[in-house]
């Protein structure tokens, strides 16, 4: 598994660009809630010790994972002067094919909105077998993918603010 020795919350700040002048949007899955926000904890915390700003942060709850696409996509309409768009949900695998559905229409949903549109769109949806390994990843052992999230978010907007013409 890929974060068996690895973990999700350690990074280096020298090597982060700094976020103070940069806005991002979270969109957060209520589903699995207890593991979601844990993730979006992580987001935040590592947004702000990056520099953020508590006003250049915006939240916004969507029911599932599922819904994701939609939330960052209205997200993206409806705040150009945004950055970087962060996507946090979980989804456990249960007894049927929907978990395999769902891991997949999310992952070529946020897939296409990066594609279609300007502002980035990080992918923080965990995709678990369980609900240890859910935790594990969400401030448990294997720290924290919001965190992870946050880095990669605060990059693409460096990247996005870089590469305007």
């Amino acid at each position: 598994m890929a974060t068996h020795h690895k973990n999700l919350s350690t990074y280096d700040k020298d090597t982060i660009p700094n976020a103070k002048d940069f806005r991002f949007g979270i969109v957060v899955s209520e589903w699995n809630h207890e593991i979601t926000e844990g993730m979006f904890q992580g987001a935040f915390d590592a947004l702000k010790d990056c520099g953020a700003i508590n006003d250049n942060i915006v939240r916004w709850d969507v029911p599932g994972s599922f819904e994701l696409i939609y939330g960052c996509k209205r997200m993206q309409q409806s705040y150009d002067m945004l950055d970087a768009i962060i996507a946090i949900g979980s989804v456990i695998q249960g007894e049927t094919k929907h978990f395999d559905y769902v891991c997949e229409a999310v992952a070529q949903g946020i897939k296409d909105l990066n594609v279609q549109n300007n502002i980035p769109v990080i992918f923080c949806v965990l995709t678990d077998n369980t609900r240890q390994q859910a935790i594990d990843r969400s401030g448990g052992k294997h720290g924290n993918k919001g965190t992870e999230a946050a880095i990669a978010a605060i990059k693409m907007a460096q990247l996005r603010k870089d590469s305007k013409f």
